[in-house]
């Protein structure tokens, strides 16, 4: 949590066909297919993963932002909230 932001990061997100396809087509071509086909998915999941965000925090997202890197592997995920959830301090020890 950074203020009203939720990052989620995913390492070793991509499939061995994933992979696949963007070595096998020429340029950047691979890359770009497969981010199109990931925000398509991400986008028709978005109410699920809202929904699922509201229960944990008790708050609405107001946006998603979203990459994915054919390099390393990695996905980004930045949910904007309607204002910061509500967290209690870390016990001193």
């Amino acid at each position: 949590m950074l203020g009203d932001r939720l990052v989620v990061r995913l390492q070793g997100v991509l499939t061995a066909a994933e992979r696949h396809l963007v070595k096998s087509l020429p340029g950047e071509k691979g890359r770009d297919l497969l981010k199109q086909v990931r925000t398509h998915l991400l986008e028709t999941a978005r109410p699920l993963l809202e929904a699922m965000l509201q229960e944990i925090t008790g708050r609405k997202s107001l946006s998603l932002h979203h990459d994915i890197s054919t390099v390393t592997g990695e996905e980004l995920m930045i949910f904007t909230l309607v204002d910061p959830p509500l967290t209690r301090d870390a016990r001193k020890e």
